[in-house]
């Protein structure tokens, strides 16, 4: 059984959801430290001027130490309409608007306090729309001890899984003969980034790659099962 594991981001690039694809079972690392000026609070959609961010606030733990699963939005910001405004003025005349829009605005409607359920809100829509079936499981549900590459081995026997499949950036930190000692295959991942239409796209040379993944669902619609490899 393949596991794979990841913080929960805002609005993941298509990357991530390839990865729970390619895996039987993924588990939400909520249980982590927050890291800021990351991707667990922004991420990058296409405007008329290029990429731009778009940014969760959310309120300071003490010395800056918390959980994911610990975070509270900054309601004192009005995010929710900056960030609704900025999509709907950046897709809001592409191929597949209408289809998503009105998850986005009900979304967006919505006041919410803990940061965890907004991003697994947002990224469970685009999983159905995706029709990517992985049971998902949550870090702070296993009661895991351990950290760093020890933390992925004691999640992989909780769950029975005998591959771990990982994003390539692993390389850098995994520490790769503890897998192999405790009878875990690891693997890396292999996503080929494809060059698809999206809106203010002038020709191929024009693409901006590592997007999230709703300005691929807005262009693409339908399609975007098959642009990530998944077909």
């Amino acid at each position: 059984m393949i596991l794979s594991v990841h913080q929960p981001q805002y609005l993941p690039w298509l990357g991530y959801f390839h990865k729970i694809a390619r895996s039987d079972v993924f588990v939400f690392l909520d249980n982590v430290q927050y890291k800021e000026r990351e991707f667990q609070n922004r991420n990058k959609i296409r405007s008329q001027k290029g990429w731009m961010w778009l940014s969760v606030p959310v309120v300071s733990g003490t010395e800056g130490k918390q959980k994911i699963n610990e975070v509270k939005i900054d309601n004192e910001m009005p995010w929710q309409r900056k960030h609704w405004g900025s999509i709907k003025t950046a897709y809001s005349s592409s191929a597949y608007f209408k289809e998503y829009a009105a998850f986005f605005e009900e979304t967006y409607s919505k006041k919410w306090e803990w940061f965890l359920d907004l991003n697994v809100h947002i990224i469970s829509f685009a999983l159905k729309e995706l029709s990517i079936t992985t049971p998902i499981s949550f870090e702070s549900d296993l009661k895991i001890t351990t950290t760093k590459t020890q933390r992925i081995i004691e999640i992989c026997k909780k769950l029975n899984a005998d591959t771990y499949l990982s994003g390539m950036g692993g390389k850098d930190y995994l520490e790769e003969k503890l897998f192999q000692a405790n009878g875990i295959t690891l693997r890396y991942q292999d996503f080929q980034h494809r060059v698809y239409r999206q809106q203010f796209m002038a020709d191929s040379k024009d693409f901006i790659s590592h997007l999230s993944i709703v300005d691929l669902l807005f262009n693409q619609g339908p399609k975007a099962r098959e642009i990530l490899g998944l077909d």
